[in-house]
């Protein structure tokens, strides 16, 4: 089976990786978007997808778009069974979602038709979700649209975070995705078409989702913590700077709070983890890592010896901008 691959974050090289040494495969092109410049020097970075293929051996094409009669045709030049997309980032005109026998199949970090579209898992964490998993798909021109062909269930134990769950659900799906592909060559697996009575979409989130709400509860806030790692993090304001709650954790209201205190405001508690922590609408959030803007991340305890005036501060956020 000749296979085409596109990704681009480290997270779909798992992907990738399965697929060079599954048996009767052979994967003729690996697409990455274009490199792009970063860091002060502004020097051209490439992906982690197309740093692996290169390593291996594997021949990299990095057009911008496929809009071009060029790129599709360079595509098809290729005559690959099937395309396999982890994290591609880039839409697919009908052209080549039509181009390869056996389909575009995408691997999706959720259980469709739930949580379609771009943030899957910052938003299964977010709403507290008991049960998440890994579907492999057949990709249309919707979002997210397309029929399903397997799906594996992965239960949350409600501590992961969004790097940590998108990694561990890509590598779920590279393992469905090597089982089902032979499956899917031969004609045991059957597309089924998703119940859009049902479907859930996500949005893309920006850098102020990660404002702290002290008028939410501390659950909540908690769950943003770990769903807005690594970006864009869970922070609030203090003495005009940004200070980013790197690790947090639940307290209940015995652990110090005065009846009465306004969320928002700093407390000091008996927590050896979380010798400090903020008042929110229902509970205490916990401060087991902090990190002052232009500062390294440092352990609320060693926060609180340079800063003493930290316990009693009100912190602003976002409800108070």
């Amino acid at each position: 089976m000749r296979l085409v691959f596109m990704g681009t974050p480290t997270f779909a090289v798992p992907v990738l990786a399965g697929l060079t040494g599954l048996d009767g495969c052979e994967v003729v092109g690996v697409y990455t978007p274009p490199d792009r410049a970063a860091g002060r020097g502004r020097r051209a970075q490439s992906s982690p997808v197309k740093d692996f293929a290169l390593e291996h051996g594997l021949p990299v094409r990095q057009p911008a778009s496929f809009r071009s009669e060029e790129a599709q045709a360079e595509l098809a030049a290729l005559r690959p069974d099937a395309i396999i997309i982890a994290a591609y980032g880039k839409l697919l005109p009908k052209p080549v979602l039509d181009l390869a026998p056996l389909g575009c199949l995408n691997i999706h970090p959720s259980l469709l038709p739930k949580h379609r579209g771009p943030s899957p898992v910052v938003t299964a964490i977010l709403e507290g979700d008991q049960v998440t998993g890994v579907t492999l798909m057949l990709l249309d021109e919707g979002m997210d649209t397309g029929p399903l062909i397997a799906h594996r269930e992965y239960p949350l134990k409600g501590d992961e975070t969004a790097e940590t769950l998108t990694a561990t659900l890509f590598g779920l799906g590279g393992k469905l995705l090597q089982e089902s592909l032979p499956r899917w060559q031969s004609g045991d697996l059957k597309p089924v078409a998703q119940d859009d009575s049902l479907a859930t979409v996500t949005r893309k989130f920006e850098r102020a989702d990660g404002l702290a709400d002290w008028t939410l509860p501390a659950e909540d806030l908690e769950r943003r913590a770990r769903a807005f790692t690594p970006w864009p993090g869970l922070f609030t304001n203090w003495n005009g700077s940004s200070l980013k709650l790197v690790d947090v954790s639940v307290l209940d209201t015995g652990f110090g709070s005065p009846r009465g205190t306004a969320p928002g405001t700093v407390v000091e508690t008996s927590d050896a983890d979380a010798p400090a922590a903020v008042s929110t609408r229902l509970g205490l959030l916990g401060l087991k890592t902090i990190q002052l803007e232009g500062k390294r991340a440092m352990d609320a305890g060693d926060f609180l010896h340079g800063a003493p005036g930290f316990i009693g501060a009100q912190l602003t956020g976002a409800k108070d901008t």
